[in-house]
């Protein structure tokens, strides 16, 4: 939530004071903002590494019956779901290349886009956060260097697939699956990798489409023996196969994705929960709402030359400024510059 920016020059000017007359007291005051801010910052990372995230996810996901996860794209995003009373929050493979850089889930984004997004949500939220890596990012060596770059950048977990590099959602035709054994292999290096053994690794396998729900469940129980905690089976059609899976594989924790427009129904969190669900998972529901009015907007705009008939459907300012906690801020700097006047 905390960016570094160059108000406190700005809000020198605002005061009315001369930079040229008063850059040595210009510089002291944005010394100690950039102070106050890395002050902030130490804190938010203390507290990571006092409690867990990982720790908190599996809290999250055995204190729920079951655990709603919904999708943040971005830092507000966080925030709002946050203040919303969520307790955990899903970044989404998908969501990073459509929100962050304007293309297709088809492999292209690397590990630096995806702990870029995920540094971002976690210096914002401290809700626990599960990252879609897709295939790991690499080999043996590079999904190790995927699971210690996230734990750094704060992550809970994430969830490893079991398609080909070249992947496609997991929604479209045309999806190819590497061997049982290549998958074993990635989410060892994968377990092998984590210094916080709280730290969560998730199995997706895309194999029902491919090989049925047998082979899928023979899969997932192979992903299980190689250390995996939890389980992600992608595209199920039906609440009985969600209840197959959970009686095949007894007390490991199952997630439903229940994303919009894709093969999956959507089920309710009651029905999910009947069959042995553990995380439902909501993983681009805002952001596909958020486009939609963004669309609205400005269209708008361009027909009708003003904004007025969309305002109903903004949110107001103060409302940003209260999800964005913005007078705590001001007051900060406030109080800074109080201090500097008590002590000329």
């Amino acid at each position: 939530r905390l960016t570094k920016s160059p108000s406190g020059l700005a809000l020198e000017n605002s005061l009315g004071r001369a930079p040229s007359l008063e850059k040595s007291r210009s510089s002291i005051q944005i010394s100690r903002t950039k102070q106050w801010y890395q002050r902030r910052v130490r804190g938010v990372k203390m507290s990571r590494v006092a409690v867990s995230a990982g720790k908190l996810f599996r809290e999250a996901v055995f204190s729920s019956k079951p655990l709603q996860l919904v999708g943040a794209v971005n830092a507000y995003s966080a925030i709002l779901a946050e203040k919303t009373g969520f307790k955990a929050l899903y970044l989404s493979g998908s969501g990073v290349a459509a929100s962050s850089f304007g293309l297709p889930d088809l492999g292209i984004t690397n590990l630096g886009d995806v702990v870029e997004d995920v540094r971002r949500i976690t210096q914002a939220s401290k809700l626990p956060l599960l990252v879609d890596v897709d295939t790991g990012f690499g080999g043996a060596l590079g999904i190790a260097r995927t699971i210690k770059e996230l734990e750094r950048a704060g992550a809970a977990g994430c969830h490893i697939e079991d398609q080909v590099v070249a992947k496609r959602c997991g929604h479209r035709p045309g999806k190819e699956i590497v061997s049982t054994e290549e998958m074993v292999d990635r989410i060892r290096s994968a377990v092998n990798a984590r210094t916080d053994p709280d730290f969560v690794i998730m199995a997706r396998t895309d194999a029902l489409a491919n090989e049925g729900i047998a082979s899928a469940i023979e899969r997932c129980k192979a992903y299980i023996a190689a250390g995996a905690d939890m389980l992600f089976p992608e595209a199920l059609t039906e609440l009985q196969q969600y209840k197959k899976f959970s009686e095949e594989l007894p007390d490991i924790p199952i997630l439903a994705n229940i994303t919009e427009f894709g093969k999956t129904p959507l089920f309710t969190k009651e029905e999910l929960s009947s069959v042995g669900v553990s995380i439902v998972l909501y993983p681009l529901s805002a952001f596909r709402a958020m486009s939609a009015a963004a669309l609205s907007v400005y269209k708008t705009i361009l027909e009708d030359g003003t904004q007025k008939n969309s305002v109903p459907i903004m949110q107001p300012r103060e409302e940003l400024y209260k999800y964005l906690d913005y007078h705590k801020f001001e007051q900060q700097i406030d109080e800074l510059f109080s201090q500097s006047k008590e002590k000329k």
